[in-house]
């Protein structure tokens, strides 16, 4: 596409002596390979009709005869219609995604769970999306650190402690060697519930929770190991860890780098103290709070009345902590959709504290994950909730007795069902379809690229794509698609949008599948430019569903 951008631009200013830009688009085949409307955006400028206009820069192709033109024609009130040449086609086909973010550094954070608390179905499907997002970042060419911020501290924790001491009888590290670590999570799961529960309804464990809470800010003060309440905290928290790391593991995605919140309260106190004489902060009741309706915002607590640092606090200092360590161009934040406003005062906040990186602050947001008859995964209502039930619940209608096929399966039908959906937008989870060889899902693509291997396998060997070659019509409707990857990797990452890619990549698993069933591959005349665009798409469709974190295995 920037290739006949670029040729229309050119034409414009040999033309016209203009230089303006160019709109290229993608019509459908009957219209040819391009389209632009630039006759349209000249026509007003140039005080012509747009045919008028349209009809002097088809003259000046038809003059010039470039050897990559085979078709231009007018259509409509102005449209250039523009159809390339099958050698042309052949080499874009093969062209490989553009390095458009070559010498980039970019901080992606997501997943973010909290420490002494299960993965919930909002976490599987950030972590999913943050890791796609970032293997688009790097196909680009642009250096990308992953990173992991959560709760180590805070009232979650106060009360989960609650849950495990009374679960213990008390502070007694050594009965934590008994669990099971199978049965870590779970028990660390159930402690928070108790004690969220008696924080809500017992007074004594209300006082006590509070309590809890600022003996674990002091313990990370004086480097506490020894005492019993630390040991069982320093024991818990290393099991949560051990839990994220295991199931990040399981599902495939890249290494994080862990930035816990007890590390990041010292640096954010250092910069609320900071604005606070600056004047970016005020007092408020003993609080220290951020005004934020100077900015069409709200006011937010950054400090407690009790001196201790919020989660906004604390989000400051992992955002100054990243730059300090990897000093970004661009910093991708993921969470859920909830989180909106209360991340808008925060990088207000980090905008006004730290004016260099002002620009560089993005936040993603995931919707709401709904089963497809539009019902909420959530406890309350008895459906699904935690990560690990997700693919359980999905593992369970995967037909498949080899584990490592049946896992690739697992990963495959998950990944696409939330990546296929636009960011930001609620997800629609039906188990059952997720899992279908037959439909939009992550194993139909899996199953196609298996099938084009075992074509390929048939064959013994293939030829690539040759510009010498000429295509009849089915033939070239795939190698067509096939030029569009580049284009639609490089949107998915400037937009980004993974949904982008995983709609091109059925749209030519689709488009294949028609081919193949009108046209003998194998021992036919035409067999070696078949296999040529076998080999090609099975090629194209490795390779996205690799930047999908989707697994591609050898047989289904």
């Amino acid at each position: 596409m920037d290739f006949v951008k670029t040729a229309f631009t050119d034409a414009v200013q040999r033309v016209f002596s203009l230089d303006v830009p160019v709109d290229i688009t993608r019509p459908d085949e009957q219209f040819g390979d391009f389209s632009t409307n630039v006759a349209m955006q000249l026509a007003k400028q140039q005080a012509k009709n747009p045919r008028e206009i349209a009809d002097q820069l088809v003259q000046y192709f038809e003059s010039e005869k470039p050897d990559w033109l085979q078709a231009v024609s007018i259509a409509g009130p102005g449209f250039i219609n523009v159809t390339i040449s099958d050698a042309m086609l052949t080499s874009l086909a093969a062209a490989t995604v553009p390095q458009t973010a070559s010498g980039q550094t970019y901080v992606v954070e997501y997943s973010c769970p909290n420490a002494f608390k299960e993965l919930h179905a909002g976490h599987l499907y950030q972590t999913i999306a943050g890791d796609v997002i970032a293997r688009l970042l790097e196909q680009s060419g642009a250096q990308v650190f992953r990173t992991n911020f959560g709760g180590d501290v805070g009232l979650h924790v106060a009360k989960a402690m609650w849950g495990i001491l009374h679960e213990l009888g008390g502070a007694l590290p050594d009965t934590l060697a008994a669990i099971q670590t199978e049965a870590r999570a779970g028990f660390l799961s159930k402690a928070y519930v108790q004690g969220a529960a008696a924080y809500e309804s017992d007074a004594e464990a209300h006082q006590l929770i509070d309590t809890y809470n600022q003996a674990i800010y002091t313990l990370h003060a004086d480097n506490d190991t020894t005492s019993d309440f630390a040991r069982v905290y320093w024991t818990c928290r290393q099991w949560s860890y051990d839990y994220f790391d295991n199931f990040y593991a399981f599902i495939d995605v890249s290494p994080f780098r862990y930035y816990p919140e007890s590390t990041t309260a010292g640096p954010g106190l250092a910069l609320v103290n900071d604005g606070l004489e600056r004047g970016i902060f005020e007092r408020s009741d003993g609080a220290v709070v951020y005004r934020g309706e100077k900015v069409g915002l709200h006011t937010r607590v950054f400090v407690t009345q009790a001196g201790l640092p919020t989660y906004e606090t604390k989000d400051l200092g992992v955002i100054s902590l990243e730059y300090q360590d990897y000093q970004f161009n661009h910093r991708i934040l993921i969470t859920g959709r909830d989180q909106t406003e209360y991340m808008k005062v925060v990088f207000a906040a980090a905008s006004e504290l730290l004016p260099a990186i002002s620009d560089d602050l993005v936040h993603l947001t995931n919707g709401i994950i709904k089963f497809a008859d539009g019902t909420k995964m959530s406890s309350r209502l008895g459906n699904v909730t935690s990560a690990h039930n997700v693919l359980e619940i999905v593992t369970e209608n995967i037909e498949s007795d080899d584990p490592v096929t049946k896992h690739a399966l697992l990963l495959g039908a998950v990944k696409y069902t939330f990546l296929r959906q636009r960011l930001g937008g609620d997800i629609s989870f039906d188990p059952v379809t997720s899992v279908s060889v037959h439909g939009n899902s992550g194993p139909y693509l899996q199953y196609a690229l298996v099938r084009a291997r075992s074509i390929l396998a048939k064959a013994g060997e293939s030829q690539p794509l040759d510009a010498v070659m000429v295509y009849e019509p089915s033939e070239r409707q795939v190698v067509r698609m096939c030029t569009q990857f580049q284009d639609v990797v490089s949107a998915a990452t400037t937009e980004l949008a993974p949904h982008l890619l995983c709609t091109y990549l059925y749209d030519l698993a689709s488009a294949f599948n028609v081919f193949y069933e009108h046209n003998r591959v194998l021992d036919d005349p035409r067999s070696t430019i078949r296999l040529a665009i076998v080999a090609r798409y099975a090629a194209i469709l490795d390779k996205g569903l690799e930047l999908l974190g989707i697994e591609r295995p050898e047989r289904m």
